[in-house]
């Protein structure tokens, strides 16, 4: 088979694939909007101290099926924030992934855009402050450093998000908040562990993604403010990984050359991230399916983050699959779920022993 016509066949099963994650979404009627948070989260969350000990006790870097069965699903989650691509209709890759996270056992209310009741993902032409005031937000009602995942043109706001929340484009980002759509009067929050008022700017999250960032995207003047400074990561995120297919047209690359890298500013943790070259730059997100195939999720669940290029031979499943993108992506969530919870356990204690 040529590569061209290996290149189309892919592509109608991207677009096919697409339209049934559109007709396989969860219908809004089903759902309603999540409910603003009422009470600080160190108050509001008060778990069993049986279950705390053993969420203290889990290994990040090593979290199983059992482990997010039996211990993680009984805890909250930080949110995840997702950004899809900019081409229509994109964004049900996005909502693919967002089943995907969710039939692996991450909570659906920490998943769905926040005051909404059908959307999965943000639209990436929107003003990138808007999601670093939603990221300041969130942290401050629900006590766990949110994570941003982003797909092509939803990868580069995910540089820009981070690159507000650190300060580059101003001293000051005014908080967003989600139930009533608008910024409020102020740049600072509560931080909910220590009491203390901060600004939005030096809030972080806890894990970030990029897949497919670059290329052409640069044309539009949104992304203008972001060139010079794609690769450059702040530390505005705890651990950022950056993932590239071998081959990706549409931004231009083959593999990750080492100028292409992304790097660290700071004293974020980065990892750089090569995808096979079958994978396809429109469809890399589409993963929803992976749940309900024995093998495919045997390997998600086993899967462990290495700094060697895993062998794609021992892989299951297609190309079509994404399974490597999906189980290196579900790894850094559940590891940093885990260190969320920790942190926040720890905190409250902390509150408690002082009174």
């Amino acid at each position: 088979m040529s590569i061209r016509s290996d290149s189309l066949r892919q592509l109608a099963l991207a677009v096919a694939a697409l339209v049934v994650t559109a007709c396989a979404a969860i219908p809004a009627g089903d759902r309603a909007p999540a409910a603003a948070p009422s009470q600080p989260p160190l108050r509001a969350v008060a778990l069993d101290r049986t279950l705390e000990e053993r969420i203290l006790a889990l290994d990040p870097e090593n979290v199983s099926a059992a482990d997010v069965r039996d211990t993680l699903s009984r805890a909250p989650a930080p949110r995840i924030i997702l950004i899809h691509g900019g081409v229509f209709p994109v964004h049900l890759a996005m909502t693919s992934f967002a089943q995907f996270v969710i039939g692996m056992g991450y909570p659906e209310e920490r998943v769905r855009v926040p005051g909404t009741a059908d959307d999965w993902s943000h639209n990436p032409y929107l003003p990138s402050e808007r999601l670093a005031g939603l990221i300041a937000w969130s942290y401050e009602n629900e006590g766990m450093r949110p994570m941003l995942i982003g797909h092509s043109q939803g990868g580069i706001q995910v540089i820009k998000v981070l690159n507000d929340l650190a300060g580059t484009y101003g001293p000051d980002v005014r908080v967003w908040n989600p139930f009533n759509g608008n910024f409020e009067s102020r740049t600072t929050i509560v931080d909910p562990l220590t009491g203390r008022e901060r600004p939005v700017v030096g809030v972080q999250v806890s894990f970030a993604s990029a897949v497919g960032a670059g290329g052409p995207s640069f044309i539009f003047p949104n992304n203008w403010d972001v060139i010079g400074r794609l690769r450059d990561i702040p530390d505005s995120a705890v651990q950022f990984n950056g993932y590239f297919i071998g081959i990706d047209w549409f931004v231009m690359n083959v593999g990750a050359p080492a100028r292409d890298r992304f790097r660290a500013l700071g004293k974020t943790q980065v990892r750089n991230v090569e995808l096979p070259a079958g994978y396809l730059h429109v469809s890399v997100p589409v993963t929803h399916h992976l749940t309900g195939n024995p093998s495919l999720r045997a390997f998600v669940d086993d899967y462990r983050a290495t700094t060697e290029k895993p062998d794609e031979a021992t892989m299951p499943g297609s190309y079509t699959d994404n399974v490597y993108y999906a189980a290196d992506n579900w790894h850094a969530i559940k590891k940093h779920w885990v260190l969320e919870l920790k942190r926040l356990i720890l905190a409250r204690r902390s509150l408690v022993a002082a009174h």
